[in-house]
């Protein structure tokens, strides 16, 4: 197995490489992407000829402040929630510590930063980093030990990339002046749409003032704007989503059981599964085309994305049937 595969999901282009096949024949099932996009950025027409006007930045963190459930001055936009989290690197001194297993990045934000497998192994006063749902293993925390992390650390950072799907386990409409609590959210993961490159830093106002004089005047490209702001005005749509991928992850865990496979986790968007055939289960699929994502630090460990569809989901079936 390539180690490409070990870094991060998506690498397509390396698994051509190494297995063959074109794109076209590939299913991708190693990223936490919906599989099902938001419909309606087909619909939308960019100006590409001006600057991303400050206005329509405004309406963007109008519109995503409404979704997370705070005000918008509480709300940054940037270009990717990865670089959210660069950048309270930057912003925010102090020993760190973040939770493992995680994120890659997590690691590589806080200079000297220390793993832990539990927030409460974290010294008092530090910053602590997590993701909720965490991955890849899906784990969740709910809001009250959350609280209780805050309350001992210097500021606690959530990852909430994958939130949308879970909303009642969502800190975010906690954010405040009092609290020493930051959030980062990601648009590109739940709405289908990752090479938009949206994400949102969520904190005190003077947490998003510090973000705002750093990302300057334009720090999201008016595509970004003008998807963003009707796709976290699309109710009906963000609701339907929600329960759609809560029943198709339901149909994916009864599909791994068939094959011996126990899906752990409670994100919608992935399930992992722990088997000491995972290297060859992953061998198996990718020679059938079909990408997941193992991982170097735990070769038992296996990723599964959603099949977008019955059709999808059907041909992972087959390829885990044709052992």
């Amino acid at each position: 197995m390539s180690d490409a595969f070990h870094w991060h999901g998506g690498r397509l282009d390396a698994a051509r490489a190494h297995y063959g096949g074109g794109a076209e024949a590939w299913m991708d099932l190693s990223t936490g992407i919906n599989p099902v996009p938001w419909p309606g950025a087909s619909t939308i027409k960019v100006d590409w000829r001006s600057l991303p006007d400050p206005s329509a930045l405004a309406e963007l963190e109008d519109a995503a402040a409404a979704h997370f459930g705070l005000a918008s001055a509480h709300v940054c936009a940037v270009p990717g929630s990865e670089t959210g989290l660069r950048m309270m690197g930057q912003l925010l001194d102090g020993p760190a510590c973040y939770l493992t297993p995680g994120y890659r990045t997590h690691g590589a934000a806080f200079a000297q930063a220390a793993p832990v497998t539990d927030p409460g192994q974290a010294p008092a006063g530090a910053i602590m980093l997590l993701a909720n749902p965490n991955n890849p293993d899906g784990r969740i925390h709910m809001r009250e030990q959350l609280r209780v992390w805050e309350d001992r650390a210097q500021w606690l950072i959530v990852d909430e990339a994958f939130a949308d799907c879970m909303p009642h386990i969502s800190v975010a409409s906690q954010i405040g002046d009092g609290r020493k609590l930051i959030v980062l959210r990601s648009f590109g993961k739940f709405f289908g749409l990752a090479g938009v490159r949206l994400g949102f830093i969520l904190g005190p106002a003077h947490i998003i003032a510090a973000c705002r004089r750093m990302l300057g005047d334009w720090p999201v490209s008016a595509a970004a704007i003008a998807f963003g702001s009707a796709a976290y005005r699309d109710r009906t749509w963000i609701d339907a989503a929600i329960d759609a991928l809560g029943e198709r992850a339901r149909q994916m865990d009864r599909l791994l059981a068939r094959h011996g496979l126990e899906a752990k986790g409670h994100c919608p968007l992935f399930r992992l599964i722990e088997h000491d055939d995972a290297p060859q289960v992953f061998d198996r699929l990718a020679r059938r085309s079909i990408l997941t994502r193992p991982f170097e630090y735990r070769p038992d460990w296996l990723r599964f994305g959603l099949p977008a569809d019955d059709a999808a989901m059907e041909r992972l079936d087959r390829a885990l049937a044709d052992g």
